[in-house]
């Protein structure tokens, strides 16, 4: 589709003034192209995709014209444990202005001040420091900001497997902290480095009986499949076990890997529980400013997906619905609201074993004036992806920030990246893996693979 001077000397002012004195950006694009939707790393690599986004398009067009919000929203997802990522990448956006190189050491600028920034979960696990991402984070709330922090998987993850292996014992979650913890083991290293006391294991049982506290007993085999079957297939019941035999090794090999005995992760899982759930924990704010999903106009915010039931609710009562249901069922039963409709929101990626979104689901979001999913969870390598996923638009925004990822994944250096959405429905999705901003309008032609 061809543009000319004039449309990309507008769209160019999409891009706001970085200010980073403390990160070469020279990788960093400076300039907007249309958004390549049949191209594989932005769209679904088929013309199919194209045709899909049309098809999306043109069914959300025919319940109304599009809400665009007042601000200027800025989503990054996925940041991992990576504060610099996640620091560089606001300010690549131009929200922030950076004055050195600790976690705390930015300022809002008048831009930053005038939009909303949406965190769109995974802000845990991988590396390289948890507790510097949180105290990132928590100075962008001291900042004066309009921040939206939404619940990714892991986050959920590390909360769940605290409050199974610190609460009361069933065979429903007691192999819950050994099935999701191995991941936030060097999490676990971190608070034992920074907040332990002298004699922090005193009274603590010897290394056999935290070990035999960690891991689900003899007859967990047996005794869960019959008290799992109210909430998973026979099919996902196998899969547990056999996943389980697995993780059991790999979380032992972790635990060897950070230099922790099981006494030193019972221990930090207990501080862990004082840290970030105790209503006066310093890090409980964490979880207490987390929601599930963030609606603005036509747009909404999650860290996964959607399926029917989460549809319903939203049709039923809004957003606030479905934060108000995550908030009454995080802290109940581990077991039940990790593999429930709620949960679901934060590990879906449209699976067959996925809790599912049909044709009648996405009527309903399009009844309510929802038309596009903006989400992280699916990380990328080229930048963003638009497609459409079960007839509903979807942004992926997740860019790869986290240096463990990278490596693992073939990427150089710190990931760079954030989504720009501005009251005129002008869309940016800004990348240091990709050589342009692409640009895309949802209500103007999409035509021969690129969107205006």
């Amino acid at each position: 589709m061809a543009h000319n001077d004039a449309i990309w000397q507008e769209t160019a002012a999409l891009l706001p003034p970085v200010f980073d004195a403390f990160c070469d950006f020279e990788a960093l694009p400076r300039h907007c192209a249309a958004w390549p939707l049949a191209e594989g790393h932005s769209g679904g690599g088929t013309q199919t995709c194209l045709l899909d986004v049309q098809h999306s398009l043109k069914t959300a067009a025919a319940h109304g014209r599009w809400h665009w919000p007042e601000q200027p929203i800025i989503f990054i997802s996925d940041p991992h444990a990576d504060a610099e990522g996640f620091l560089r990448s606001l300010a690549a956006a131009g929200v922030i202005r950076r004055s050195g190189q600790e976690p705390r050491h930015f300022c809002l600028t008048g831009f930053g001040q005038r939009a909303r920034i949406v965190v769109g979960g995974d802000c845990l696990d991988k590396g390289p420091s948890n507790l510097d991402m949180l105290d990132a984070l928590d100075a962008l709330f001291d900042s004066g900001a309009d921040v939206h922090l939404l619940a990714g998987n892991h986050d959920l993850r590390f909360m769940l497997a605290v409050q199974a292996l610190t609460g009361a014992r069933s065979p429903l979650t007691e192999h819950l902290f050994v099935r999701m913890g191995r991941k936030t083991v060097p999490l676990l290293r971190e608070v034992w480095d920074r907040f332990r006391t002298p004699g922090q294991t005193d009274n603590l049982p010897d290394e056999a009986a935290c070990r035999a506290r960690i891991f689900p007993g003899p007859a967990w085999e047996t005794e869960f499949p019959p008290l799992a079957a109210a909430h998973l297939s026979a099919a996902a019941i196998t899969k547990e076990l056999a996943r389980l035999r697995n993780k059991q090794h790999q979380f032992d090999k972790e635990v060897a890997e950070a230099g922790m005995t099981m006494r030193m992760v019972y221990a930090a899982a207990l501080m862990c529980r004082s840290l970030f759930l105790a209503p006066d924990g310093p890090y409980a704010w964490f979880y207490q400013r987390m929601n599930m999903i963030q609606q603005s106009g036509s747009l909404l915010f999650v860290h996964a997906g959607l399926d029917d039931a989460m549809c319903a609710l939203l049709a039923e009562g809004g957003a606030d619905a479905v934060n108000t249901r995550f908030r009454a069922e995080a802290r109940q039963d581990p077991f039940a609201f990790y593999f429930g409709p709620v949960a679901n929101l934060v590990r879906t990626k449209y699976r067959e074993t996925d809790k599912h979104l049909s044709e009648t689901g996405v009527k309903r979001l399009h009844a309510q004036g929802i038309k596009m999913v903006v989400q992280g969870h699916v990380n990328n390598h080229h930048g963003q992806r638009l497609l459409a996923k079960r007839g509903l638009l979807h942004l992926e925004g997740d860019v790869t920030l986290d240096r463990a990822s990278r490596r693992s994944e073939g990427l150089a250096g710190i990931g760079v990246g954030a989504t720009l959405i501005y009251p005129t429905g002008d869309i940016v999705g800004l990348s240091s893996d990709f050589p342009a901003a692409k640009h895309f309008h949802p209500e103007r032609p999409v035509l021969d693979g690129a969107a205006a």
